[in-house]
């Protein structure tokens, strides 16, 4: 009986991970696939839909797993689409993104239910990215550019792409709100 037991719960334990590799493997082809198909260039990167699903992995599965889709399938849009100087800033970014966002929507006891703590979880981390991605933009002008620029210009330069970051994070928002919103009305987040 208890070597029943045992194997029955290395079994479950099997199984969760197993779910938890197909729901982030999931997560990050959604990710990918949101980036890659609205994107458009801006002055040193690219604005696109995928915070969007950024937020949403943070809704739909917390912290760690919500952190790996995004920094992977963000990632893996700048490895592919001709921005790899990015793409490790972009891992910690995003990642970071959607840990802060999960944090936020999950602290106490508002379980990413409350649409005002959201949203505030949404801005802080779209905050994050911004402030992030023009210190990135700094380092790389500075770092990893041929045509090296002093940090100081490089800051001032980066800060070009500030205001597309900031539509991007709005444009994030503006889909992520609604979208949460259908997915929690037809039962999603308890199958997740």
């Amino acid at each position: 009986m208890e070597g029943f037991k045992l194997e029955k719960r290395e079994h479950a334990i099997k199984s969760s991970r197993v779910l938890d590799i197909v729901q982030v493997g999931l997560m990050t082809a959604i990710v990918y696939v949101a980036t890659y198909i609205v994107h458009v260039k801006t002055f040193m990167g690219v604005m696109h839909a995928g915070d969007s699903m950024v937020f949403l992995a943070a809704m739909l599965l917390g912290r760690k797993k919500a952190a790996l889709a995004s920094a992977i399938g963000m990632c893996l849009f700048d490895l592919t689409n001709g921005y790899v100087n990015w793409a490790p800033f972009t891992f910690v970014i995003k990642g970071a993104m959607a840990y802060i966002t999960a944090v936020i929507a999950y602290r106490g006891n508002y379980n990413g239910e409350k649409l005002w703590n959201n949203i505030m979880a949404f801005i802080i981390a779209g905050i994050w990215m911004i402030g992030a991605y023009f210190i990135g933009g700094a380092i790389i002008l500075t770092f990893l550019e041929p045509e090296k620029q002093a940090f100081v210009q490089s800051l001032i330069i980066s800060a070009k792409d500030i205001p597309t970051n900031i539509a991007q994070v709005i444009i994030g928002i503006v889909i992520a709100v609604p979208l949460l919103g259908a997915l929690r009305k037809s039962g999603i987040k308890n199958v997740i």
